[in-house]
């Protein structure tokens, strides 16, 4: 530790742009990839994991928001505490703190300890994703900086693709005898890749001791998060007790408090003229929908295909390919779609997305149900399609109504609203799906019956993408 302490930190250049500028930037992007790819791998290896440890299906639950929950939380309060304290140092800390949380992961002996790591996992992956875009708009001129940020659309899509895939891939293929830990001792050569470039080649920040932070907005929000989710993960366990229905209440209230405080604090987490914005307050409603959607679904098909259905791991990722596929293909052209036609190419997306789930829907439910995954390809395919069509261009189209000045907390809310919609989708269609087997049907009319609610999530999303900007930010 002392010899991290010790290495001097390259220094920025005083004119001209970083000569390191791209090298940075791929560290950061593969910082970028270990996150995204932690937030979706476990879908897929959630049953093999229940199935060793021990529990239900709330354990597939909080894998899922045990991560992203404290990642929610924390992702706003980071970028704050790198301002003040250095980026390169915030970075260093979440890559070491991420990195020795995968190993705790893959070392865990019972469901407690796992969840426990992910948490951990969840809070320096927090620590660590806000650094990078200050750590790469300090590194590239400006005339460089759309070139940049415009990669960091294709990684999403792309992990998005490969996630559930490589935990299904990775869970199935047993190497070395890890089984489903192989998901997570992944991220130890990753990790130790991006600490090494970020000690070679990030540049040293000017921190800002200064710089107050907002320790009351930060518990708030981190209590609304924990009201929302854990009713929604143990309340049907439980049997649905008042005091579970009264903290359902009790997480949007919060966050309505929450929204109130920026407004009067004197170094609000959120900068008080985004709550303001009618565009960005809807395009953060339409980013909760959809994300909820997206994740909540993933994870109840890997439940229904490893469970009722019976596949390997190997095979229920290979049986959710044809949504990665069907993201491939939209993902690349989606970007420059919403350049030239804004908004329409969301709400394209979201219908598509929505018809492929009611296809979906009429597959499952139909007369004998689903024997194997090849029935669901055309229902996951046209899913997929309109996914990719929505992921890439999003976050530039809900951006394209913000002031430049308040991007950068725009976009830090944005990342945190997106991880909690993670958590909120995967234990609310749980539940559903729950739900519907509780009272006596089928696995196959179960899964129809989730699709179809999903789809009507998405419709409430498309009602409310016409408040969307029209056009993507440039």
């Amino acid at each position: 530790m002392s010899r991290l302490a010790l290495r001097p930190e390259p220094a920025v250049p005083k004119a001209g742009p970083y000569r390191r500028r791209w090298a940075v930037l791929a560290v950061v992007l593969l910082a970028e990839v270990m996150d995204l790819l932690d937030a979706t791998v476990t879908g897929v290896a959630a049953p093999a994991i229940a199935a060793d440890l021990g529990g239900g299906r709330e354990v597939a639950q909080w894998l899922q928001a045990g991560y992203t929950l404290p990642f929610a939380v924390l992702l706003i309060t980071a970028g704050r505490l790198g301002d003040r304290y250095g980026r390169r140092r915030l970075f260093l800390l979440g890559a070491s703190g991420f990195t020795l949380a995968s190993v705790l992961c893959a070392l865990a002996p019972g469901p407690g300890t796992l969840i426990a790591a992910r948490a951990l996992q969840g809070a320096c992956g927090a620590l660590l994703l806000p650094q990078g875009f200050g750590i790469v708009k300090e590194a590239f001129p400006q005339a460089e900086l759309a070139k940049a940020f415009g990669l960091f659309g294709p990684v999403m899509g792309l992990c998005a693709v490969g996630g559930p895939v490589a935990g299904g891939l990775l869970t199935g293929a047993d190497l070395f005898g890890t089984g489903w830990r192989m998901v997570f001792l992944v991220n130890l050569p990753l990790g130790l890749a991006a600490l090494a470039g970020a000690l070679r080649w990030i540049p040293g920040g000017a921190p800002d001791p200064g710089l107050r932070l907002d320790v009351p907005s930060m518990l708030l929000a981190g209590v609304a998060s924990g009201a929302l989710v854990y009713p929604l993960v143990q309340g049907r366990e439980l049997g649905w007790p008042l005091w579970a229905l009264a903290l359902l209440a009790a997480g949007p209230a919060g966050f309505l408090l929450f929204a109130r405080l920026q407004t009067r604090r004197p170094s609000p987490l959120v900068a008080p003229g985004l709550l303001a914005n009618r565009a960005y307050t809807g395009g953060i409603l339409v980013a909760v929908v959809f994300f909820a959607a997206f994740t909540g679904l993933t994870l109840v098909l890997s439940l229904f295909l490893q469970g009722p259905l019976g596949l390997s791991p190997q095979g229920a990722g290979y049986a959710i390919a044809p949504v990665a596929l069907g993201i491939a293909v939209t993902a690349g052209p989606a970007g420059s779609l919403a350049r030239r036609h804004g908004r329409a190419v969301i709400q394209a997306g979201i219908a598509l997305t929505a018809a492929g789930l009611a296809v979906l829907a009429v597959v499952a439910g139909a007369a004998g149900g689903v024997h194997d995954g090849w029935r669901l390809v055309p229902g996951t395919l046209v899913t997929g399609l309109g996914m990719g069509l929505v992921i890439p261009p999003l976050f530039d189209v809900i951006l394209a109504g913000v002031d430049d000045a308040e991007v950068g907390s725009a976009s830090g809310v944005l990342n945190a609203v997106q991880q909690l919609a993670n958590a909120v989708g995967a234990a609310l269609l749980v539940t559903v799906w729950s739900a519907f087997t509780d009272h006596g049907r089928t696995a196959s009319a179960a899964l129809a019956g989730t699709a179809l609610v999903t789809a009507g999530l998405l419709a409430a999303a498309l009602l409310l993408s016409v408040r969307l900007p029209r056009q993507a930010r440039a």
